[in-house]
């Protein structure tokens, strides 16, 4: 098992890992900017440590809960293993959860639950994911409601509105009108890319805004949009943990679009 699995199975194991981290005795704001170091020296294990502590330390803190969800979503992401990841994207969604129900007013949280939602969604059958497909959009508008600018949330939609247009008509029609989701026929390719275009002009050094883009691009036959886009993803400086992911991801997509 690789040291990333076996730490990551450690901060899942309940009390193992907090007891010697509280036992220092910091405070919620401590532990908070400890996470936010780990996060900036891309060390996703350390940082969800750090915010499950701040959260041990004040429950209710949306802050750490909404960073803890980031974190747990991420070590998902890195994982190979099919139930530590789902184990982790739960974890992030419960985790969010808690971040909306103590800071309802925050973008912030309800991007992250829209986040987790959709990577939890990814581990559910058909009828789940039409239901988190619901509430992922209605998160991600309600962010964009109190900050129109907030590029995760502008991200999250974006993806949603591909996501079912991906489906073909069979899917998408089984899933409006036979399991409840109306709400997809509001999906549209315009959206999708009016979406990520600007959560690219809010934050153009994030590369997974430029990756999802460029798949964006390739589905509706804008290929030589699509190949910059890739390429400034494959060139781009790092800045998210899992960029290395997305680098891989850009490559392989560019060859076959050329």
């Amino acid at each position: 098992m690789s040291y990333l699995l076996q730490r990551v199975r450690l901060l899942l194991t309940t009390g193992a890992f907090l007891v010697p981290v509280l036992a220092g005795g910091q405070s919620a704001a401590e532990h908070i900017a400890l996470g936010d170091q780990a996060h900036a020296a891309f060390n996703s294990a350390a940082e969800l440590g750090q915010y499950e502590a701040a959260v041990a330390a004040d429950p209710r803190n949306g802050d750490a809960l909404g960073k803890a969800s980031r974190a747990a979503v991420d070590l998902g992401e890195q994982t190979s293993d099919p139930r530590l990841r789902g184990e982790l994207f739960r974890k992030g969604e419960q985790y969010a959860r808690r971040a909306v129900e103590a800071s309802p007013n925050d973008p912030e949280a309800h991007f992250h639950l829209a986040r987790a939602l959709g990577r939890n969604a990814l581990t559910l059958g058909v009828r789940d994911r039409v239901r988190y497909a619901n509430e992922i959009r209605a998160q991600a508008l309600e962010a964009l409601r109190l900050d129109p600018n907030h590029p995760g949330a502008l991200h999250v939609l974006g993806v949603w509105n591909a996501e079912i247009m991906r489906l073909n008509g069979v899917e998408r029609f089984f899933a409006k009108n036979v399991l409840g989701g109306k709400v997809f026929g509001q999906a549209n390719w315009k959206d999708a890319v009016a979406n990520l275009e600007k959560a690219v002009a809010v934050d153009p050094d994030r590369l997974t805004h430029h990756l999802d883009l460029a798949k964006i691009y390739a589905d509706i036959g804008e290929k030589a949009k699509a190949r910059e886009q890739f390429e400034f993803v494959i060139r781009g400086r790092q800045t998210d943990v899992n960029d290395p992911t997305y680098k891989r991801e850009a490559e392989s997509a560019l060859r076959r679009l050329r």
